[in-house]
């Protein structure tokens, strides 16, 4: 497969947001913890059995440790007194509950690409022998979806391996992966990218465009990108017709979800995506009633189609609703069905009832399922409830959920991190909180002096911990390091430490560095410039329609010690096609052709000289290309035949369809619709094929395209006659109804 992703778009996104090279967990105790882990000693027999966590400290019976008034002396555990416990053997058993959530393999793969270059990390990636897989490029996407530098660099590398092709699915989970990061100018670009492949004829590209710019939430593009497949022949897959159905329904257009529902179900595509993302287009709506409706309309048909999903979105409605009663009950009357797995809708309950407050009701109902149905919540849930209970200071839930999500092996993650640092400092045990800070910071420094530098945010959040804890020193340390490396944070990091420094009454030192500050910021920075930049350039001229700025950018291209690559030149000739300067566009055109001879400079002259309504110089562009032993490529032929039909010279049009299928050119989609289209505004298309056929004999296909010309100017006008268009609330809606018809 083609290099889609590309190197400039990594490169992009490098200059775009580079201090998102890796986001900060506040375990990076975790992140490195093999470096660490040799200068720890794990905890002797006799003090592990008394740690947080041991499995004498979930007892019933045993004593809360860590409350605030059973931290001295004459408070005693079970097995012994607080006092026993190391704060070293603690920090130590935190660590390696967090360990347990990472994946050795993968952490190696994470490291190799933050910390080598291009040319370096594609052979280290190699040596692995991953053996690649939908499966495996998936895992790896979504174990650090939140390094998004290093998810691009590994798609990249994935698609370029021998043997594999990215998927709908791995393209889905980039383009999630960019578009939860809101990088949707990077994810554009890369779509934009994606347009300049060479297979762009091909059903598998629509297919990545509509899923890209539906996942970029740009769904009126998503819709015309459909349009324009139908109106070529093509048509959508399952997966990406559910990929665009969720993102209408995101976008609040309700009236074009039905439109596409219908289109699934008539293709069979039918299942229980389709219901789910119902049940969420009725939510959204708020129309509670038809969602019921619809819900049991797939009990009663056996509930083939039916999914946890879609029952969890209609308790989610009800909830948002305030109807808790009602949810309750639907919940508990689906679970008596046993039709579907009820862990989504519980998932959803417990997340509603936290925001709603109804903690008692949270911890009622999860220690029942627990007891019951050996109900576990995934990690998201925990952490919902264990933050909400942290505001309110009940640590003693706090402590059981935290065991019983060691106990059932729970993996963490980030914030499940912040919640037990926000436990220990709660429970008095600020000591062994600030273990975590020291340790991280300590982290931070090898890793930037062994060549790592992590991203802006963990830089922040550091900062932020150490100024919070007044540990000024390490901080000026921090800074000093960075900025002796040419790295500067941003402005509200250095406020943050200068208004620190002021509260501490070390005013002296804040001005100190405000002063550094400013005289760096005042420091010019000089950027390498390439083609690419200039290029952009000579494209957004073009588009003014100054092609003689266009001119001086590309002069000004070559003074610099550039040389115009072949794109350049394309941009800089379709600049004046842009502006209609055709005297100057054919001059260059010349003087192009004496060094290029690729069949793409032919076609930029035909299709932009078609653009600006030029068939004469078009038709002779034409004619020249097949002199030059350059075939004309289907687009050439599209354009002048549309732009022949545009003017209303049919004749033109039908002797230039009769010679491309004459030298064994198909009849494209395109073409046979712009026929049809045009033989709904005159009559005289039809009568200029049968002038045709009378002069000369006509190929089979040319001949089977006028006959269907005359079958649907007949049948066509009739259906069109009787469409009632006023049921129709959107231009979108009619968009599709359109293609459809055409096809």
């Amino acid at each position: 497969m083609p290099n889609v992703m590309g190197k400039g778009v990594i490169r992009g996104y490098m200059l775009y947001k580079c201090q998102m090279r890796t986001l900060f967990k506040y375990n990076c105790v975790i992140i490195c913890a093999r470096q660490t882990r040799a200068f720890l000693s794990p905890p002797s027999a006799s003090t592990a059995a008394l740690l947080l966590f041991s499995t004498a400290a979930t007892h019933p019976s045993s004593a809360y440790p860590f409350s605030p008034s059973s931290n001295s002396s004459s408070s005693t555990t079970s097995n012994g007194s607080l006092s026993e416990i190391h704060h070293e053997d603690l920090v130590y058993y935190f660590r390696e509950w967090f360990m347990s959530r990472k994946k050795p393999l993968f952490d190696r793969i994470f490291e190799i690409l933050r910390t080598q270059d291009d040319s370096s990390f594609d052979s280290a990636l190699s040596r692995f022998n991953l053996g690649l897989s939908e499966s495996l490029v998936l895992d790896v996407l979504n174990y650090e979806k939140k390094d998004v530098l290093s998810c691009l660099k590994f798609f990249d590398w994935a698609g370029r391996q021998p043997g594999f092709h990215h998927t709908r699915a791995t393209f889905n989970c980039i383009f999630r992966i960019l578009s939860k990061a809101k990088l949707m100018n990077l994810m554009l670009d890369f779509l934009q990218n994606y347009m300049k492949q060479r297979y762009v004829h091909k059903v598998r590209y629509y297919n990545v465009l509509v899923i890209g710019y539906a996942a970029a939430g740009k769904s009126e593009t998503a819709l015309g990108l459909f349009g324009r497949m139908r109106f070529q022949g093509v048509d959508l897959d399952a997966f990406a017709y559910h990929v665009l159905m969720n993102s209408l329904v995101e976008e609040g257009y309700f009236d074009v979800v039905e439109t596409v529902a219908k289109e699934i179900r008539i293709r069979g595509f039918q299942n229980e995506v389709t219901h789910s993302i119902m049940m969420k287009s009725f939510y959204k709506q708020k129309e509670l009633e038809r969602g019921e409706e619809y819900l049991r309309g797939l009990v009663e048909d056996n509930g083939a189609q039916l999914s946890g999903i879609a029952v969890a979105t209609f308790v989610a409605a009800l909830c948002k609703d305030n109807q808790f009663e009602r949810a309750a009950l639907l919940i508990e009357e689906f679970r008596r069905m046993g039709l579907v797995s009820m862990e989504h809708a519980y998932g959803v309950w417990i997340r509603d009832l936290v925001k709603a407050g109804k903690l008692d009701c949270v911890l009622e109902f999860l220690k029942d399922k627990q007891a019951v149905e050996d109900y576990v919540p995934d990690v998201f849930r925990y952490n919902t409830l264990i933050c909400r209970l942290l505001r309110e200071n009940r640590l003693e839930e706090v402590h059981d959920l935290l065991v019983d999500m060691k106990q059932k092996k729970i993996l963490p993650d980030d914030v499940t991190m912040n919640a037990v640092l926000c436990f220990l400092c709660k429970a008095g045990m600020m000591d062994i909180a600030m273990d975590f800070v020291d340790e991280a910071y300590r982290l931070l420094r090898n890793s930037m002096e062994q060549g790592y530098f992590p991203g802006e945010k963990t830089f922040s959040i550091v900062a932020d911990a150490l100024c919070r804890e007044g540990k000024f020193d390490k901080m000026k340390e921090l800074v000093i390091f960075m900025l002796d490396q040419n790295i500067m944070l941003n402005n509200f990091t250095y406020d943050k430490f200068i208004s620190a420094l002021c509260r501490a009454s070390k005013v002296e030192e804040g001005y100190l560095l405000h002063d550094l500050l400013n005289r760096l910021n005042k420091a010019s920075r000089k950027r390498s410039s390439t083609s690419i930049v200039y290029n952009f350039f000579i494209d957004g001229a073009g588009h003014a329609r100054k092609p003689e700025l266009a001119m001086q950018v590309y002069e000004m291209m070559r003074r610099s010690g550039l040389v115009p690559s072949f794109n350049s030149d394309i941009l800089l000739l379709q600049s004046y096609l842009k502006s209609e300067r055709i005297a100057q566009a054919l001059q260059l055109f010349r003087d192009l052709s004496t060094r290029w001879r690729k069949r793409k400079l032919w076609q930029t002259m035909v299709v932009g000289l078609c653009k600006v309504k030029q068939p004469e110089h078009a038709s002779q562009m034409l004619e020249d290309m097949k002199t030059n032993r350059r075939t004309p490529s289907i687009e050439c032929y599209e354009e002048l035949i549309k732009l022949y039909c545009t003017l209303g010279q049919y004749q033109k049009a039908v002797d230039l369809v009769n010679e491309m299928t004459q030298i064994g050119r198909p009849v494209s989609s395109f073409i046979g619709n712009v026929f049809l289209l045009h033989a709904l505004k005159s009559r005289k298309l039809y009568y200029a094929w049968v002038s045709l056929s009378q002069k000369q004999n006509l190929t089979p296909a040319s001949w089977m395209l006028g006959h269907l010309v005359g079958v649907f100017l007949v049948v066509l006008k009739e259906t069109m006659m009787t469409t009632k268009w006023k049921n129709w609330s959107s231009n979108a809606s009619a968009l599709i109804f359109l293609q459809i018809i055409c096809f």
